[in-house]
């Protein structure tokens, strides 16, 4: 194990605020002013960079045409399950 990626003791202060370690920011290229996300994943808290997120969606549709609005076939799914419903 790096010493970057041996565990790291950090304390939860006043308010709940929570200050990462600047080795640790360093690592995963944090800088100040920048927005993170976060989750619940499998019992932890995970603190990713908004633009890591960005990335991981492009790559997850990076086969859908450009032409294709994924907004637009989910409006037409829903507009046909209520009529099929109404049909009901």
């Amino acid at each position: 194990m790096t010493a970057l990626s041996a565990p790291t003791r950090i304390q939860i202060g006043p308010q709940g605020r929570v200050v990462i370690p600047a080795a640790l920011r360093r690592a995963v290229g944090m800088n100040v002013g920048d927005t993170l996300i976060a989750r619940i994943d499998d019992g932890r808290i995970v603190l990713e960079k908004t633009s890591v997120v960005v990335g991981r969606l492009r790559e997850r549709f990076r086969a859908i045409p450009a032409d294709v609005s994924l907004a637009d076939e989910l409006i037409a799914d829903r507009r046909a399950e209520a009529r099929a419903e109404g049909a009901e």
